[in-house]
């Protein structure tokens, strides 16, 4: 008899090891979902880069849990809440996830976040700022980026002094992200009491033509042009302010701005603009932010690294 106790426990133990074994050399899964097509398509192919070589750092360093390696699983969805709803979807129902970095872009996000903290998955916002977010108290809603009460308040008490601004015009496209850094924003200039709001309106993202809201705008000659939407429009505004006559000092919300603008823009306009956001990696110099830059330009050419902060932000959500 005990000696069939004997071979119950070691078969026990055998299956134990052999079990712990399999699982060592399972890889890790973690979701990444992000805009891969559409206007914002850069930020999400940042996002992607960023990501799989944070993965491929840990990787170097032996991976994590006694062993096992990190597999990113990535997901389009087009920085739009309907495609952002399947994306969340599609990750939670897939069992072998254990946590989705999601996504850039608050209206998205919003989205998405209902839908994994109904199914008690992690989600980590990487580029969605609207303060409401983080008020709704979720468990499993988690970000790395910084909020637009913050930003509104910087705009109010360091940007317009520095310019000596007088008057300012605030546009937003009406999403979540924008019209939230408009509001806080506004909020901010109105408690600071030294600068007049004397525009304050909403454009359609998507459109080719904005003349018609820019001359409303030029009317109140305002001394900073405040755009609180996405780089794809912030381009286009900028080159048609400048063929209509305005000369008001142009300053982008923290997803108005990146490669993209330029090329949108043309240098000759994009010149001279600025933009309320957090520190770029090409500043940063800890060894951290130098290690991942090495590794970043392994695979994607040396001195490509990312022009907008949010896929770095994407990236500390893995690690």
């Amino acid at each position: 008899m005990n000696r069939i106790k004997n071979m119950c426990v070691m078969v026990m133990i055998l299956t134990v090891c052999f079990s712990i074994s399999i699982m060592a050399q399972e890889p890790v899964v973690i979701g990444l979902q992000g805009p891969l097509t559409g206007p914002e398509a850069i930020e999400g192919e940042m996002a992607r880069q960023s990501v799989e070589t944070a993965a491929r750092m840990v990787n170097e360093r032996g991976g994590i849990l006694g062993g096992r390696m990190i597999k990113v699983e990535v997901v389009d969805d087009a920085c739009q809440p309907r495609a952002g709803a399947l994306a969340a979807t599609k990750f939670v129902s897939m069992k072998e996830v254990v946590g989705t970095i999601a996504t850039y872009g608050s209206s998205v996000t919003q989205a998405t976040s209902d839908i994994y903290e109904k199914f008690k998955k992690i989600n980590i916002a990487y580029g969605a700022t609207n303060t409401d977010l983080s008020e709704r108290g979720l468990k499993y809603f988690f970000r790395t980026c910084g909020r637009t009460d913050t930003q509104g308040i910087f705009f109010a008490d360091k940007v317009l002094p520095h310019f000596n601004a007088k008057k300012v015009a605030i546009m937003h496209d009406n999403t979540s992200f924008a019209l939230g850094l408009a509001e806080e924003t506004r909020n901010a200039v109105l408690a600071a009491g030294n600068v007049d709001i004397v525009y304050f309106d909403a454009i359609t993202p998507g459109e080719s033509d904005y003349t018609v809201p820019l001359t409303k705008l030029r009317e109140t000659h305002p001394d900073v042009f405040y755009f609180t939407g996405y780089f794809p429009e912030a381009g286009l505004l900028i080159r048609q302010a400048r063929n209509i006559g305005i000369d008001a000092v142009f300053v982008g919300g923290d997803a108005a701005i990146n490669d993209d603008f330029i090329k949108i823009a043309g240098i000759e306009f994009a010149a001279g603009c600025y933009q309320t956001q957090e520190a770029l990696i090409e500043y940063f110099t800890n060894p951290e932010a130098m290690e991942f830059k090495e590794k970043y330009q392994e695979v994607y050419g040396q001195g490509n690294i990312p022009s907008s902060p949010w896929p770095v932000y994407a990236a500390d959500a893995l690690m």
